[in-house]
Formats: structure tokens, sequence, C-alpha cells
């Protein structure tokens, strides 16, 4: 029998053993189909080709000949791939923004230098800006690569923002950082950056920022520490919840523990002489497909050969750029962020204290995608979860914040798509236009499609969400996340030891030229010496494919030796998705087996420990008491507002657009119009805290407000105009009948 003391832990340790079969048990069904799937796609395949006829030696003189001109136009795409490199990379590895720009600051020469610069993008000829619209300002992600996606092509942030007339400007950087360059060096520039773009366009208000990826989270940090300092934030595919997941969906995540923290980060940048390569982390990106990155993104260039080198190239313009951090700054990025997960939780610290991301006022969009393995959903939105408890604090903080979904984009597809840019990005750019004249709350944000295929065109829906809804959507919920506090706490033992004992070392025999070599022989540079010019065997190449091309003779589509080959294409993808989803799920289940056995023993903490102490919903009990104790005082300004809050509620959907005029509306009477704007604004967010809080009791105190017939009247009188000539869905007229007699003709005047 054990002892008392004994039994938690006893229950704790069968619990986790329970859960570790569990998840063996899942993890090997998965992998089970997966491999089972791409045996019957293998099958499927030489099932249909045994009923296709015999090849003949026509086909398959028709198919050599075309196999071996492809073959050397592939090499030839090849081999000017890694010539562009080289070009690029002798030049500097400039941003691969297709418009011009000019430089209006680079921060190396800075009081507090850092490899940042703030470009201005010119406008193409023909095109209006009206320099009194908010200017866009485009941060794009510093993560292995270099500057540019976000305006990569002509349909993409930056195209969709010069479209609608907006100034646009974009925050590059430089290939090495800056000796001794911190993260907040970077911060400091990026804010001198904002300021600078505010002060050209005094009448257009604060910037609208974009944030992309790791350029979002960067963005929400100095919106956090810089309150005031921006318009709308627009974060895509940005982490920010870094633990979160979905089991046997995103093993990414499972990174930081397999290596036993951060000391390998620390590691690499004290091999690269106190410089971290990018390439490390494109390659990470790279092993998580392996199907796409070591076949299919080749063969689709070698089938197409003669179509597909532009895009391929254009593509590898950007793909293919390393950029370098500091060691200081890979260091802060793993511990604070991605291993520590200390931003959500407020305990990322800066010289002003600690960073709260519910000091950020201004409006925020998130944009993220099911089909996204490094950023998925969870993490861009569970932060909300820790940030703020529930969507009252939301609106008791007088908070905007929107998200979209897309079902099935993959990471780089939510920057470089030229779909989703013309459908989701350009409505994301008219949102922002008003979204700070929204009622606050959280929102999905839905796109009701319109016109027609060949002219698409879409009409916002916001949908009111609660953060409930966010959490439900993490399937497996967020217990699975108590093993990542684990994972921090073993991580600062290890990083301790390894600075204590094995840094010095390390940093003692690396020096510039081991570093540099290192560097060449990374895979992702390595490539380009094989498949270039600086490889002699592969100079007749450049000859070969030529004639190729001039003498070109296409197989046909009926060759069944056509059919042959793409079945063996899908049976080596299948194969490889095969062995990424074994290689997945393993890691998963030795991740949990790993740390879960200390978590149940008390090792790490629990999850708790790691959110953020005093959550918006807790901070704002006071302020909420103080208010919802004056529910039954005002007038018919307060009635109106409450009435209208509690009538979009019952909705459950907002069309900005029609928002946004029956708020100017509202604004037009004489009551509302004698009011400033700062007492426009209290009315509104007093209103609003009101119903949030106590719905009930808001709406039984609208008859308090309104205590005569002239009162009443007048509160009629104004709902009327301001919903005049309105489409109300039935939602709406429904609760304004549950507000009863005191304003019952309103009903038959608008429904």
């Amino acid at each position: 029998m054990p002892a008392p003391h004994q039994q938690p832990v006893l229950r704790a340790v069968e619990e986790w053993s329970a859960r570790l079969a569990k998840l063996q048990a899942q993890a090997g069904e998965r992998t089970a189909k997966a491999v089972e799937a791409s045996w019957k796609q293998g099958s499927a395949k030489a099932k249909e080709l045994t009923v296709q006829r015999v090849p003949t030696p026509q086909d398959w003189m028709e198919y050599s000949v075309d196999l071996a001109q492809r073959w050397l136009i592939f090499l030839d795409i090849l081999r000017k791939r890694g010539n562009q490199y080289f070009e690029l990379e002798a030049a500097g590895n400039p941003p691969v923004l297709v418009y011009q720009y000019e430089t209006l600051i680079d921060a190396r020469t800075l009081e507090r230098p850092a490899n940042y610069a703030l470009l201005r993008i010119v406008p193409p000829e023909g095109m209006t800006i009206d320099p009194e619209k908010r200017p866009f300002v485009v941060v794009d992600p510093r993560a292995g690569h270099g500057p540019g996606i976000g305006g990569f092509k002509e349909d993409s942030e930056v195209g969709e923002a010069l479209r609608a007339g907006h100034s646009v400007y974009f925050v590059s950087f430089y290939p090495d950082p800056v000796p001794g360059q911190t993260l907040g060096d970077v911060a400091a520039a990026e804010e001198l950056f904002l300021k600078e773009v505010a002060a050209r366009h005094p009448k257009a208000g604060k910037p609208v920022v974009i944030g992309n990826c790791q350029g979002g989270w960067a963005v929400m940090a100095l919106a956090a520490a810089r309150p005031g300092l921006t318009g709308p934030i627009v974060i895509n595919g940005s982490p920010m919840s870094y633990w979160a997941g979905a089991s046997g969906k995103n093993p990414m995540r499972y990174a930081g523990g397999m290596l036993g923290g951060t000391w390998m980060s620390q590691l690499a940048a004290d091999f690269g002489n106190g410089k971290f390569d990018g390439a490390h982390l494109v390659q990470n990106f790279e092993n998580l497909d392996l199907a796409n990155t070591y076949w299919k993104k080749l063969y689709n260039v070698f089938t197409h050969a003669d179509t597909e080198e532009a895009r391929f190239l254009d593509f590898e313009r950007w793909w293919g750029g390393h950029y370098y951090l500091n060691g200081a700054e890979i260091r802060t990025i793993v511990e604070e962020l991605f291993v520590g997960n200390r931003l959500a939780s407020g305990k990322v610290m800066t010289a002003q204290g600690a960073l709260d991301l519910s000091a950020i006022r201004a409006p925020i969009v998130v944009f993220a995608s099911e089909g996204d393995n490094i950023t998925p959903p969870e993490q861009a939105l569970n932060w909300l979860a820790d940030v703020y408890g529930d969507t009252k604090a939301i609106v008791a903080n007088g908070q905007v914040i929107v998200y979209l979904k897309h079902l099935s984009v993959g990471h780089l597809g939510i920057f470089v798509s030229g779909k989703v840019a013309v459908k989701e990005h350009r409505q994301i750019v008219s949102l922002v236009e008003h979204i700070e004249r929204l009622t606050p709350g959280l929102y999905e944000m839905i796109l009701r499609e319109k016109g027609t295929r060949e002219a698409p065109e879409y009409e916002i829906v916001l949908e009111n969400r609660e953060i409930a809804d966010i959490v439900a959507a993490d399937g497996g919920g967020r217990d699975d996340e108590a093993e990542f506090q684990v994972v921090a706490n073993v991580s600062d033992i290890n990083s301790r030891v390894y600075d204590a004992f094995v840094s010095p070392l390390v940093r003692a025999a690396a020096n510039e030229t081991t570093a540099e070599i290192g560097r060449r022989l990374h895979p992702a540079r390595s490539v380009h010496y094989c498949f270039s010019d600086r490889n002699p065997w592969l100079r007749p190449v450049a000859g070969l494919a030529e004639q190729a091309r001039e003498h070109r003779r296409p197989v046909s589509s009926d060759n069944p030796l056509l059919a042959w080959q793409e079945a063996a294409s899908q049976a080596i993808a299948a194969t490889l998705d095969g062995m990424r989803e074994a290689r997945d799920n393993a890691t998963e289940l030795m991740f949990y087996a790993t740390y879960g056995w200390m978590r149940a023993l008390g090792i790490g903490g629990s999850y708790g420990d790691a959110k953020a102490a005093t959550p918006v919903a807790v901070r704002n009990e006071a302020e909420v008491r103080e208010l919802l104790a004056r529910v039954d005082k005002g007038g018919v300004v307060e009635a109106v507002a409450r009435a209208l809050v509690i009538a979009q509620r019952a909705q459950g959907f907002m069309l900005p657009a029609r928002a946004v005029e029956a708020v100017e509306r509202l604004i037009a009477e004489p009551e509302v119009a004698a009011l400033s704007r700062e007492e426009r604004r209290r009315v509104a967010h007093e209103q609003m805290v009101m119903v949030a809080y106590a719905p009930e009791r808001a709406e039984q105190a609208i008859a308090a407000l309104l205590p005569g017939e002239a009162e009443r009247r007048r509160a009629r009188e104004i709902i009327n105009r301001v919903l005049q000539g309105a489409d109300l869905d039935p939602r709406f007229t429904d609760a304004l009948k549950r507000l009863g007699k005191t304003l019952q003709p309103v009903v038959k005047a608008v429904a």
C-alpha cells in the first residue's frame, strides 16, 4: 500500500501511462493509414495502367526523345537557378520586390544600428495614390530568407494596397546583422520607421501595419511596448502561441523538445562565429514535407519544363537567398518565444517592463490557414485565451479583433499565392479602412461570394465569435501543451550547462574561416555549386538545352509511357509521404514519452504556470462592477446605443460597410453630435460592456433610461433614421421586439 504522499504521484504516472498508450495507438493507426494509402494509390495506378494499350516502338521512340529533351531543359533550369543564386549573392541579395522602391532610412546609420531599412514603394506608372488615405507598412519575416515576399508579385499584399490607392512602405533588412545587434535594436528601428511614415501622412491617421510570419509577432511586440504607435495591425501566418497545435498534424512544435531546448541554436551560432545561418531554418521548413522537397517540386519542373521555368526561377530568387541573425537574436527568439512561449503570458521583459499584448488598442486582423503546418491556426489564435480569458474582456478592453481562416493554403501560400491576394488580402485591405469604427469584440471574417467566376467579388461578413470557439477548434484541447513547460525548464538547464562547459570551447575553436566553410558546405548552398556554371561538367548543358528547345518534340498526351511515368512519380511521392507520417508520429510519441513522465513526477510545473497570471478578464473586474452599478443611468443617447448593440449581438454578424454607415447616421443626430468624440467613445464603450457582461439587466434597464413618452418617441425617431433603408436580419428585429413597448413602433417601421 503506497504512502499517502506517494498516491498523487502514482496517479499521475498511471494517467501518463494511459495517455501514452492512447498516443501510441493513435500514432500507429495514423502511420498504418498513411502506408496503406500509399499502397492503394500505387495499386490503383497499376490497375489503371493494365487496361491501357501496350506501348508500341513508336511510343518508345517518341517518349525517349521527349524524355531526353525535357531532361536537358530541366538541367538547364537548375543551372540557371544556381547562376541566379550567385548573381544575387554578389549583388548583396536585394529584396525580391516586383516593384521599384527608394530607401528612406538605413537603420545601419542610426544611434542604435540594425540591419534594417525603410523603403517607399514607388507606384507603377498610371496608378493613382491618395496621400490622405492610411499608408500601409509591410513587415516581412526575417526567418532565414530575405525580404520581399509581401510584394513578390503584382497580386500581393503590396499590390492590393496600391490598387486601393494607399501609399505603401516596406520594412526591409540586409543579409548580415550589425555586430552586437539585438532584437531591441531592431524594435527601436521599426519604431522610428513607423513614426516617419506617420509624419509623411499627417492627415491620414496612423499606418496600417502588415506583419508576415515572424514579422507578425515582431509587430505585435512593438505595438504592446508602444501603444498608440500603429493603426490597424494585420498578422498573416504569425505564431503567437508557440506550444499550440493539433496531435498528428503539427510536428514542428516538438522540434525544440527533441533537440533538448535552445542549446542547439546556440551551438550553431557559436560554430558560425557569432552568427546564426538562416539556411538552418530553411532546412527545417524543407524537412517538414519530404515528398514536396525531394520530389514533387522538382518533378513538376521536369514534367512542365517548357512552361515552368519563369515561375520556378522567380520563386527561387527568394527561397534560395539565406540571411543571418546574431547569436543573441536567435537565442532570444528561441528562448523567449518558441521554447519559452513567454509572449502571450506577458513574461517577455524589456527595459520598460513586461510586454502585455492587451496594451494594444489598435484593431487586430489575424489571417491563418488550416493547411499551414508551420503556423497552424492554434498557434495563430490561442494567445487570445491566455491574454483575455473570455470575449467579454475584449469588449471591456475596447478592442476589435478579427480572424479569418483559409481552408487549405500552406504557409507560403498565405504570402505568395496570387489567388489568396486577390481574395483574402484584397478584402483585408478594404476592411482596415473602417475597422476602427466597428463595435469592439471578437469576429470571424467570412467572405460571401458575389459576381462571376471570371470577375469574382466578395462581401465581408463579420460573425460574432467567442474565445471558447477558438479553444474548441483546438481538437484535443490544450492539455497537450503541459509538457512544453517541462521542455522550457529542461532547456534552461541544458542552456546553462552549455554556456558553462561547451560554448567556451566551441568559440575558441571557431573563427570566420571555419564559419564560412560551414556555410558553404550547407546543403542549401552546396547544391548551387553542383548545378551552376561553377561546375565545369555542367557548362555544356546550356548549348544542348538550347538545341532541345529549338527542336522540341513533346510526347503526345495519350502515350502510355507518359502515364507510367506519372504512376512512378505518384508512387515515389506516396512513399515519401508515408515516411514523413511515420517519422512525425514517432517524433510526437517520443516527445510525450520523454517529457510526460517528468510532468507526471512534477518536474517542470504545469501549463497553467506559463499562462498570464492576470488575464484582462480579471484585471477589468473592478471597472465592470462600477459600470454595472450605473446600468439604469442615462438618457436617449445611452438607450439608443444600447438598443443597437443588443440587436447587433443578437443578429450574430456585422456587415462592416453598413455598420459604419449606421454609425455615421447616428453621429449626425443632434443629441449625439453635441458630444465630443471622446464622450461618444465613452458612451459606446460603457453600453457595450454593460450588454456584454449583463445582457438581461441591460435590456431591462432601457425603460429606466426613457422614463417619459417624449424620450421614448425621440429614441424611436433616431433608430428609425439610423436603420432607414437597411435590409435587416430577422434576428435584429426580434431583438428590438424583446425590448418591449418602449421601442415597439420601431419594429413596425423597419421590419
